[in-house]
Formats: C-alpha cells, structure tokens, sequence
C-alpha cells in the first residue's frame, strides 16, 4: 500500500516540504530553522472507493522509549451503556487509566470482558454503581453484556501516550509528538485489513507538522446485525 506524507515547517522558518512514496514502509524528514518542540501528526483513514473511515484508533509507538508525561486528557475515562450500545464502541487509552462504566438506559446491563489483557464482570445493574475499572496491561480487551448478546465495545490499552481516534472526516490529531521515529498502528472493528499491513513507519523532524494518509486496501466489513432481545430480560 502506498502512504503520502507531508511535513510542513513552523511558520516564521524556512519552509520545505517533500513527498516520499514507498511500498511497504515510509520515512521522511525535512530540517527547518530554529528551536525543536514537538510536532503533529494528522492521520486519515479512507475506505478504498475514498471514503472516510470514522471511529478508527491511530497509535504512534516510538521506536525509543521517550521521555513524556502520562496523558491526563480525563482522570477517568468513560464508556457509557445507552440504548442497548457501548458508547463509544472503541476507546483508546494509555496503560493504568480507569475506565467506568455507567449504565444510563432503562434496562439492566452486566458488563464483562474474557480478554487477557483485563478480564473483570460487574454484576447486573443501572446507574453508575460499580468503582472504575483500571487497564494495567496492554491490548485489546473486547467487552460484552450477559443480558444481551448484540452488545459488544473494545478498550484498546498502549504504553504509548501519542494516540487518537478519527472523527466523522476520517480524521485523528496527535500533539506533542517529539521529534523520533515511530510506528503507526492503525485498527477498527470493521477494518478487513490485517493489523501489519496497515503499519506505518514516521520520522518526526524537530518541529513543524506532518501528514499520514491510509487508504484501505480491503472493503470494511459488514456492521453486525442486532440480535433479536430476550424480552424477559428488558424489565430489569
């Protein structure tokens, strides 16, 4: 799969952008003028007929550990229980955050999870009930719902603190990047494509900006159909 990259310069320095294309890794660099500070990376994800992919997590892994603060976008993330869902179905998070779950619809939920990563189950409830859940070990950890079978949501844990997930453009921005070189790990649910082909090698330069676009190779898959509830459960 071929990736285009773009690397823009801080305004105010000398500006130079060059485009490199290669088959099955890609790395760029352009030296701009001044002091170094961390950069930005803005990552799209396309399907392959060009439409934008939302809900796709985007993970930059340094090749070398780096100094960088632990991520305090939220002292406790959140996945909410509503309407029979798991909202948001995906969240990324950095190693050792907690997550909570409550259940804000009008039927009971118990929330479990048999991946490795975490297991855990909190017992049938409503409201906000059960104490955070805390990510120690990375990976995906698919969760679920004893009651009812078409409810399914991901955790996807990372010792990396530079990650996103895209938006309704297909879009993700990361900030405060140093300047290294990564790995990009790009994963959805419904992506057909396998994890590897999708990685991508970056090289951050001491400052400025850069690009990374995906398109996928494979058609997403198809969005799994409700199963049909158990009626005599959606009184609790």
């Amino acid at each position: 799969m071929l990736v285009s990259v773009e690397r823009r310069c801080a305004p105010g320095t000398p500006r130079a952008r060059r485009s490199l294309r290669l088959g099955s890794a890609l790395a760029f660099g352009v030296l701009c003028a001044g002091g170094a500070y961390p950069g930005e990376v803005d990552v799209s994800v396309r399907a392959p007929g060009g439409a934008r992919v939302p809900d796709v997590s985007v993970v930059l892994e340094p090749a070398v550990p780096v100094a960088a603060p632990k991520r305090r976008d939220h002292p406790v993330a959140r996945i909410e229980q509503r309407d029979r869902r798991f909202i948001p179905q995906l969240l990324v998070i950095q190693r050792g955050t907690q997550v909570e779950f409550p259940n804000n619809d009008t039927i009971s939920h118990q929330v479990y999870s048999f991946s490795p990563a975490r297991r855990f189950q909190l017992s049938l409830y409503k409201g906000t009930v059960h104490p955070p859940i805390a990510f120690d070990t990375p990976g995906l950890v698919v969760l679920g719902c004893n009651i009812h079978d078409d409810m399914i949501g991901y955790v996807l844990v990372t010792d990396s603190p530079y990650f996103g997930l895209t938006d309704a453009n297909g879009s993700a921005h990361i900030a405060g990047v140093p300047a290294g070189r990564y790995t990009l790990h790009v994963w959805a649910p419904r992506i057909a494509d396998t994890t590897a082909s999708l990685d991508r090698g970056v090289e951050v330069a001491e400052s400025g900006e850069a690009t990374v676009g995906v398109t996928l190779a494979k058609p997403l898959l198809a969005a799994p159909s409700p199963r049909p509830g158990r009626a005599e459960w959606d009184a609790y």
